[in-house]
């Protein structure tokens, strides 16, 4: 099974690489996996440049639509060049380029299958641009919380949070998370400020997704929003328990491995 593999905001594929290499030593050499680099040279995401040497690249500088879409562009004749994949592998940033391309997708060429079997999201989110552009309502509450955490996300990956803190830094935006969202379960109605029971049928990702999410991380809210989604008769959660990062520890990298396996099957069920 072939996944391309996505990377966040100012990091790089050889960096996405060396983050995912724990689990996918687990994995047969029948799931292979295509690291390719944003295409946009970047400024390293905070606290990046201590662990990895430049270059660094994103998909956009800016949350802007427009921006967002020049993305969908590149994406496209990425595929037309290199495809096809089976699934795709992404964090961060890459969950972004990848939820936003499944939804415009299907929004406006909902006759066309999506050139995907499976979607895997580490640690991803929705701009609420995006979302207001496809139609959604989105509150004031949802607003404010993408800019809280984005801001808490930058002050804690930063080199300054890593040296004085290790990985003692990591604490969602609001210290906490409400005790039903520890487990993946919020309530539709108000999924930190957006109502998914008005969510339009055709804003639903119709293939397996993955979502793999760290209770740690200030931007969890974000990837509770994402993996709302997803379709329920074939999605998965799984909380790793840590911040925004992929984790290395042996169970961990056990359980996201079994996932990608389990989404394997699932892909060719569905």
């Amino acid at each position: 099974m072939r996944f391309l593999c996505l990377h966040g905001k100012g990091t790089s594929a050889a960096i996405f690489k060396s983050q995912t290499t724990s689990f996918r030593a687990k994995l047969p050499p029948t799931f292979t996996f295509d690291f390719v680099d944003g295409f946009l040279a970047s400024p390293p995401a905070p606290g990046v440049d201590l662990f990895y040497p430049p270059p660094y690249y994103s998909f956009w500088n800016t949350a802007a639509v427009s921006d967002v879409r020049t993305a969908h562009t590149w994406l496209r004749n990425l595929l037309a060049r290199s495809g096809p994949y089976d699934g795709v592998l992404c964090f961060s940033q890459g969950c972004s380029l990848m939820a936003s391309f499944f939804l415009y997708h299907q929004a406006e060429t909902p006759e066309e299958p999506l050139p995907f079997k499976c979607a895997i999201f580490i640690c991803g989110g929705m701009q609420m641009q995006v979302l207001e552009d496809l139609g959604v309502e989105v509150s004031k509450e949802a607003w404010d919380m993408s800019s809280k955490t984005s801001k808490a996300l930058a002050e804690q990956a930063s080199s300054d949070a890593i040296l004085k803190s290790g990985m003692n830094r990591w604490i969602n935006a609001d210290g906490t998370l409400p005790t039903n969202a520890k487990d993946g379960s919020v309530d539709p109605t108000n999924v930190f400020g957006l109502d998914f029971t008005k969510m339009p049928p055709h804003l639903k990702i119709k293939i397996p997704t993955v979502h793999v999410y760290g209770n740690k991380d200030p931007r969890c809210p974000a990837s509770l929003q994402l993996a709302m989604f997803g379709d329920e008769r074939f999605k998965k959660m799984y909380d790793h328990e840590g911040g925004h990062d992929v984790p290395r520890k042996s169970d961990v990298s056990e359980t996201i491995a079994e996932l990608v396996e389990w989404i394997a099957v699932a892909a060719k069920v569905g």
